[in-house]
């Protein structure tokens, strides 16, 4: 997506927010492009970034500057369990090399014939956490958003963020109908796992999009 379509999506999310101060978590932040954007419109937000890939956590440190101090970086992934778990980093080919935006906790399926100059290195064992436990130690009970690239694993953060979705105001989340990841839902199957949330906004592009879902419950 072009940057500034996607500040215009982010513009206009914070104008639903319509709120200072939110709570916002970047599940999947990679380098906290998303966050840092979030950050210039709402200086006032609280950051919550996590990213399990090594090599876009770095990317991430070096990046934020003197804006790190004001977002919190977990370098795990969030999941439906607790401890560690396989990962599977991604790359590319020729011009594409140290392409890190396509990791996920899912195997790779489809992907690798839809996008042919994507390739994943051996997986690697990363921390992961359940968004509940999480969000219960860090003594949070309530989400504005959750802005989520998670690579095919949606369903896992759900099924490990029951209690805190239902306190979650808005998801903004990647989806598509194609299974590029092992085992991913398409939207439909992810909304059925979350009954209170409705589609606000669909975002398509090509074999995969991006959707805003509202938490009609509150």
């Amino acid at each position: 997506m072009d940057p500034v379509c996607e500040l215009n999506v982010h513009r206009q999310i914070v104008s639903l927010l319509d709120k200072p101060n939110p709570v916002i978590f970047d599940i999947g932040c990679n380098d906290g492009s998303d966050a840092q954007r979030f950050l210039r419109l709402l200086p006032s937000a609280q950051l919550y970034c996590f990213e399990p890939d090594p090599r876009a956590a770095a990317r991430f440190k070096e990046k934020m500057g003197s804006d790190r101090d004001r977002m919190r970086l977990s370098e795990v992934a969030i999941s439906d369990r607790n401890g560690m778990i396989e990962f599977h980093p991604s790359n590319g080919n020729d011009s594409a090399k140290e392409w890190d935006l396509s990791g996920s906790i899912r195997r790779p399926k489809n992907r690798l014939s839809e996008y042919e100059w994507v390739r994943f290195d051996p997986p690697i064992s990363v921390e992961t956490r359940r968004l509940d436990d999480w969000c219960s130690e860090a003594g949070l009970e309530n989400i504005d958003l959750i802005w989520m690239d998670v690579q095919g694993a949606e369903a896992d953060v759900i099924a490990g963020g029951n209690q805190i979705l239902m306190r979650t105001r808005y998801i903004y989340t990647e989806d598509s109908d194609h299974e590029l990841y092992e085992g991913q839902l398409p939207l439909r199957a992810i909304l059925e796992l979350l009954p209170s949330f409705q589609m606000v906004v669909e975002y398509p592009r090509g074999v995969e999009g991006d959707v805003l879902l509202k938490n009609t419950s509150l």
